[in-house]
């Protein structure tokens, strides 16, 4: 309706008018459309239905804001360089992001040199961030139990020490459950004692940004070999560290990222 339509505007009415209108149609006499009496409409209803459609609106989207956010869940695995345990874990559906870091031991803010020289009783492990509506914590570790060699107390392939024994860390009494339960049926099914430990996860560090995805940076660093991308690097270092070919001799077709 045009300005001049409106006569009279309160909060829960709009009274509106329309002059006559008329047409001729065949066989007939001219007709009125529309009469040139006021009509009044009740603008209460609608007033009072648009925020309640926001209302409803807003509970909704934070309903499931709340649902995505309790789904996004952390895990935290030890299994020898974490390097190679980041790029096993992020070709998992459902896991967003893997960061490759410290636990286990007491020293704050460990640096890599630190670790690996030993003393600070942390390990290499990663941190996974995943979707528990997509991935299961189950599913995550009978995933990780087949891509190392659990049988292995010293370290894992070619990277010896206690900062690569490979660890699970547990956050509560449930994914500790799930550990030891996942952790028996590895053991049936290699036919073989597994050392891996289960262990209360503490304070999770960060490694440093050199190390995260790594095997994907097309950084150069030095080698053996003359300057490579830390793809091509890492590359070279899986290979020569045997790591896929151990765990496909241990678990055969069983093994998820062995290549």
């Amino acid at each position: 309706y045009s300005a001049g339509y409106v006569t009279r505007l309160s909060e829960t009415t709009v009274t509106l008018t329309r002059p006559h209108a008329a047409v001729n149609r065949p066989g007939e006499r001219l007709a009125t459309l529309f009469s040139s009496k006021p009509r009044k409409i009740d603008m209460s209803v609608h007033v009072f239905k648009a925020p309640l459609l926001m209302f409803f609106i807003a509970v909704g989207v934070m309903i499931q804001c709340a649902s995505a956010e309790a789904a996004q869940k952390r895990a935290y695995f030890a299994g020898g360089c974490f390097w190679c345990v980041e790029k096993d874990f992020e070709q998992v559906s459902g896991v967003s992001e893997v960061v490759s870091g410290y636990t286990g031991g007491k020293t704050a803010n460990p640096t890599y040199k630190q670790v690996v020289r030993g003393g600070t009783g942390h390990y290499e492990a990663v941190e996974i961030r995943y979707d528990s509506s997509k991935v299961s914590y189950e599913r995550l570790l009978y995933l990780f139990f087949r891509s190392v060699d659990p049988t292995d107390a010293g370290g894992q392939f070619c990277d010896r020490g206690d900062s690569y024994r490979t660890a699970i860390f547990v956050t509560n009494a449930a994914e500790r459950a799930a550990a030891e339960k996942a952790k028996s049926q590895a053991q049936r099914d290699l036919g073989r004692r597994i050392v891996t430990p289960i262990i209360d996860a503490s304070r999770f560090y960060n490694a440093e940004s050199y190390h995260q995805d790594y095997y994907k940076s097309s950084d150069v660093v030095l080698t053996r070999r003359g300057p490579k991308s830390k793809a091509e690097a890492y590359k070279f270092y899986r290979k020569s560290c045997k790591r896929d070919q151990r765990v496909k001799r241990l678990w055969g077709g069983a093994a998820p990222f062995a290549s």
